[in-house]
C-alpha cells in the first residue's frame, strides 16, 4: 500500500508534458515527437497533461523554463490546458512565478483551452488580472493570433497521411 501511495505520487508529481505543433491542413496541434508538425519559432506551445497542484508544480515550471532557455526566439509561451481539470493554490502561485520570470525576459504568457471551472478559479485568485498575456478558447486561435503567417501556411497545406490496415488515405 506505502508503496502504491509512492508511486502515485512520484507519478503526478511529473505529468505528461509535450511541446505542440500544427498538424498541416488542419486546426489539430499534436506532439512534435510524435508527429509531422509545423511550429512557430517565436511561440513555446506547451500542452500539459494533468491537473495542476501543489505535487507537479514545481516539475512544470522547471520544464517550462528549460524548454524557453533552448529557444531563443521564442517570444510567446502557450500553456495549452485541455487536460487540466483542477488547479490548487500552490499551483497558481507557480503559474504567477512564472508569468513574472517569463516577464522579465521579454516573454509573453498566455493559456489555450482552459476549461471553465478552472477559469473561474483563475479568475478569482486575480492571476488574470496580472497574465501578460490572454487567454484563448483553442490553441488555433491562440496561433492565428500570435503569428498568422504560420499558421496560414499550417492551414493551407496538404494533410498528413494516414495508414490505415497499410493503406494510406
Amino acid at each position: 500500500m506505502l508503496l502504491s501511495i509512492a508511486l502515485y505520487l512520484w507519478r503526478t508529481s511529473r505529468p505528461h508534458i509535450a511541446i505542440v505543433g500544427q498538424e498541416p491542413g488542419t486546426e489539430h496541434y499534436r506532439n512534435i515527437e510524435r508527429h509531422r508538425v509545423i511550429t512557430s519559432p517565436n511561440i513555446l506551445s506547451v500542452r500539459v497533461d494533468e491537473s495542476l497542484s501543489f505535487a507537479d508544480a514545481r516539475y512544470l515550471e522547471d520544464r517550462l523554463y528549460d524548454e524557453v532557455a533552448k529557444r531563443p526566439d521564442v517570444r510567446h509561451v502557450v500553456l495549452v490546458c485541455p487536460a487540466v481539470n483542477y488547479i490548487d493554490a500552490s499551483a497558481l502561485d507557480s503559474l504567477e512565478g512564472v508569468n513574472d520570470r517569463l516577464k522579465q525576459a521579454g516573454v509573453t504568457f498566455h493559456l489555450s483551452e482552459v476549461k471553465g471551472p478552472v477559469l473561474d478559479r483563475l479568475q478569482r485568485s486575480k492571476f488574470l488580472d496580472h497574465l501578460t498575456g490572454r487567454v484563448f478558447l483553442s490553441q488555433h486561435q491562440a496561433m492565428t493570433a500570435l503569428d498568422p503567417e504560420t499558421t496560414a501556411s499550417a492551414d493551407a497545406a496538404a494533410p498528413p497521411s494516414i495508414a490505415v490496415s497499410g493503406r494510406t488515405s
